[in-house]
């Protein structure tokens, strides 16, 4: 059915991957005339391949680095805004890799009627607990043998993002 969309909306999009790049350059393609990327590091940090970037970057989506939201705005029931807040890359830890923190009053709002978070994916493992019978790698994917895809309760079988984690469609496939 699709989202309902009026030339001139603007939109925005969270996420700084593949999935951002795709909801990012599809609402341009629904005619929705601006379409803001907000990603809490800077592009050097990004997940998304740098030919999705360019790509976007070319099709017009207007990027925000290093920005963060912190409180969807709402009035009358329905989204008006989002609040962002500036973000500044801190130190590298022992992996190398620095975290974020926030910038002091740096908060600034974006206009908006539609937001969609395209900000990576976690297994729902609530279900499983440890009288089933299946395993958990300390990561949070079912554990199963790789040829049959059978967990370690005989008869029940997993496969697709719980087991490998976040991927690909081809690659779930």
């Amino acid at each position: 059915q699709g989202i309902p969309m009026e030339l001139g909306e603007k939109m925005v999009v969270v996420g700084g991957g593949n999935v951002a790049m795709d909801c990012a350059r599809s609402a341009l393609r629904m005619n929705v005339k601006e379409v803001h990327l907000v990603y809490r590091r800077s592009e050097k940090e990004m997940p998304a391949d740098h030919e999705e970037i360019e790509a976007a970057k070319k099709e017009g989506v207007i990027f925000h680095f290093l920005t963060n939201p912190t409180k969807i705005l709402v009035q009358d029931g329905r989204v008006c805004g989002i609040e962002v807040m500036k973000m500044a890359l801190s130190e590298p830890d022992q992996s190398g890799r620095c975290s974020v923190v926030p910038v002091a009053e740096s908060e600034f709002v974006i206009e908006t009627n539609h937001i969609i978070p395209a900000i990576g994916q976690q297994v729902e493992l609530g279900f499983v607990t440890s009288k089933d019978g299946v395993e958990l790698h300390p990561w949070g994917t079912i554990k199963v043998n790789p040829a049959s895809l059978m967990t370690t309760r005989k008869g029940v079988f997993a496969g697709g993002d719980c087991v490998s984690g976040p991927a690909t469609l081809v690659q779930a496939m």
